[in-house]
C-alpha cells in the first residue's frame, strides 16, 4: 500500500468519524481536533497510571529509608562507655581532690574499628543517601 493510499484511508476515517467535537469542512482542522482529543485522553490515562506508580515508589522508598536508618543507628558505638569513664574521673576528683586528675586523652570518642565495620557503615550510609534521593525524586515527580 502506498503512502497516498494510507493518507486517503486516514482522511476517510476522519471524515466519517464522530470523535471530532467541532464540525468543520476543513480536513486539517478535523484532524487536529481529533488529535487533540485522543492525545488528551492518552495523557490523562498516562498520568493516572504513573501517579499510582509514584505512590508505590514513595511508599517503598520511605520504608527502606526507615529500615536503613534503624540499621545505622544500631551500628553506632555506645556513647555511654565514654560518659561513664568521664563520670568516674569526676567522682575521683571530687573524692580525692585535684591531685587525682588522670590523663583523659585515652577517653577519645574515636575507637579503632575493623575494616569490615567501616565498609558496612559506608555502604549503609550510601544506601541511605540513595534511598533519600529516591524519595525526593518521587516527591518531585508527583508534583
Amino acid at each position: 500500500m502506498s503512502r497516498s493510499n494510507t493518507l486517503e484511508q486516514i482522511l476517510s476515517v476522519l471524515k466519517t468519524s464522530t470523535i471530532a467535537e467541532e464540525p468543520s469542512n476543513d480536513d486539517r482542522s478535523k484532524f487536529w481536533v481529533t488529535y487533540k482529543k485522543v492525545s488528551d485522553e492518552y495523557d490523562t490515562d498516562f498520568l493516572k497510571r504513573e501517579h499510582g506508580n509514584v505512590n508505590i515508589i514513595l511508599t517503598f522508598a520511605g520504608l527502606l529509608t526507615a529500615g536503613i536508618s534503624t540499621f545505622i543507628g544500631g551500628m553506632q558505638p555506645d556513647s555511654g562507655d565514654t560518659t561513664n569513664a568521664l563520670l568516674v574521673q569526676l567522682i575521683q576528683v571530687t573524692v580525692n581532690g585535684p591531685s587525682a586528675i588522670h590523663d583523659i586523652n585515652n577517653l577519645s570518642a574515636t575507637a579503632p574499628y575493623s575494616s569490615s565495620i567501616v565498609w558496612a557503615q559506608t555502604l549503609a550510609y550510601i544506601a541511605l543517601v540513595l534511598s533519600i534521593l529516591a524519595v525526593f525524586g518521587a516527591v518531585v515527580g508527583k508534583q
